[in-house]
């Protein structure tokens, strides 16, 4: 059994995409409430939190693409 988990973490150190979504997930539950207040209910709950995801989505994929802009042998 405890074999089982220190297999697991060493996964877990291996691959950090499912850590960054778990990341994003989590900042998202904190953007979307402050999207639907900002709209004042125009918007459902459903869409103040797929609306944080693009904003996070977005926020990512502009980090990465200066990344790879200014560091390209790193890629």
């Amino acid at each position: 059994m405890l074999e089982a988990i220190a297999e697991i973490g060493s996964e877990w150190r291996r691959q950090k995409l499912p850590l960054y979504l778990f990341l994003g997930l989590c900042f998202n539950l904190i953007l979307a409430p402050a999207v639907f207040a900002a709209t004042s209910g125009d918007l459902s709950r459903t869409q103040a939190y797929w609306l944080g995801a693009l904003v996070i989505l977005t926020v990512a994929l502009a980090i990465y693409l200066f990344f790879v802009m200014f560091v390209p042998e790193r890629f």
